[in-house]
């Protein structure tokens, strides 16, 4: 069996930090590591409209921003398939033929859907059917490129669960078609959730806690200076600091390595001995900052200028995302063939059932 990923994202804005500790920067270590067959993102703009259908134009304006974000990282559309949800007529057909084997009672105890319902603030009577159904959404992306691996985190294990549920289902039904996903989660706690720069769970561009991929060296320093969350109880530098739930040193932690301390904090080696003096008092949260900032601009500004370039030729930005959704159509269709074939519901694609009826009808002549 062929090792085949899928992942993806929302085109609802720009990438930012959060995106790239999460998953980008383990999708293209994924992409050179020469264990996989297929790498597939799909850009789901079909599942961001569950939630944004009285705005198209904004999941318009961002699918280039996303690909942007994609190729300024190091996503190579030679090695991985990039392409666009509601381009890809086989989701639509596979999402309906699911949404037959699972129940709304199911639907409505997933934990990943009743976290993003509370979170939207949707009611019952305002709750959008596609928003409500888009784990049957999701399992059919996941089905129809075959994929086997799926990078999730761990808030997102319910979708999966529900997708493994639904393909079981399927194959008892109708014989072995669907291949089985497994989860591949975050191989580190960073990895699993950047906080927002105000100390906040998650990164959100209402609540204007981000830092974007795309941001000049002068917005991140901004972001830093003025809304990163440090420790409340450190108000003098002799004051011992507490590390622990320092947003500093949380960025940190994802970010540098003892290169960057030989390169802009010579004073340690490591961020370990950092951390002990900022524990023990004598440490300022404006060193700590400047330093992040420099760890920062390190790791965004090779981004940043890989970004201007695509810019520069945004022609070949499309034509990457036109040429990989049509691979993704070839691919998709031959799914939903083999899942019609296994329902026998693929009427024309031979003429199997007029023999069945002139059987019938040569049966009931006797």
């Amino acid at each position: 069996m062929k090792n085949i990923i899928l992942t993806g994202d929302r085109p609802t804005g720009r990438l930012h930090l959060g995106h790239y500790v999460g998953s980008l920067k383990r999708r293209v270590e994924l992409q050179n590591s020469g264990k996989f067959d297929e790498i597939n993102i799909l850009i789901a703009d079909d599942q961001a409209l569950t939630d944004n259908a009285d705005n198209p134009g904004k999941i318009r304006d961002n699918i280039v921003n996303v690909v942007l974000d994609y190729l300024s990282v190091g996503i190579d559309p030679a090695k991985t398939t990039i392409c666009v949800q509601s381009a890809l007529p086989a989701l639509h057909a596979l999402t309906f033929y699911y949404l037959n084997l699972v129940t709304t009672a199911r639907l409505s105890r997933n934990p990943t859907i009743k976290a993003e319902i509370q979170m939207r603030g949707f009611t019952d009577e305002g709750l959008p059917a596609g928003f409500f159904t888009y784990p049957v959404s999701q399992t059919a992306d996941i089905t129809a490129f075959d994929a086997n691996v799926v990078p999730v985190g761990e808030d997102q294990l319910p979708m999966l669960e529900q997708a493994r549920e639904i393909v079981e289902k399927f194959n008892k039904i109708y014989g072995e078609t669907l291949v089985l996903p497994t989860a591949m989660i975050p191989e580190n706690e960073v990895q699993r959730r950047l906080p927002g720069v105000d100390g906040k769970a998650k990164m959100s561009k209402s609540l204007g806690n981000c830092i974007y991929l795309s941001d000049t060296a002068a917005t991140v320093k901004k972001q830093v200076n003025g809304k990163m969350y440090t420790d409340p109880l450190h108000l003098q530098i002799s004051d011992p600091g507490h590390t622990e739930g320092n947003v500093v040193f949380t960025y940190l932690d994802a970010f540098c390595t003892d290169a960057h301390f030989a390169e802009y904090l010579p004073d340690y080696a490591n961020l370990d001995e950092m951390k002990e003096h900022y524990r023990r008092g004598g440490l300022g949260d404006g060193v700590c900052k400047k330093f992040l900032i420099n760890v920062l601009e390190e790791t965004l500004s090779p981004v940043r200028n890989e970004r201007a370039k695509w810019e520069n030729d945004i022609g070949s930005v499309y034509d990457i995302i036109s040429e990989g959704t049509a691979k993704a159509v070839e691919k998709t269709n031959e799914t939903l063939a083999r899942v019609r074939r296994a329902m026998k519901i693929n009427y024309f694609e031979d003429r199997s059932i007029i023999k069945e009826w002139e059987q019938l009808l040569k049966k009931a002549g006797q």
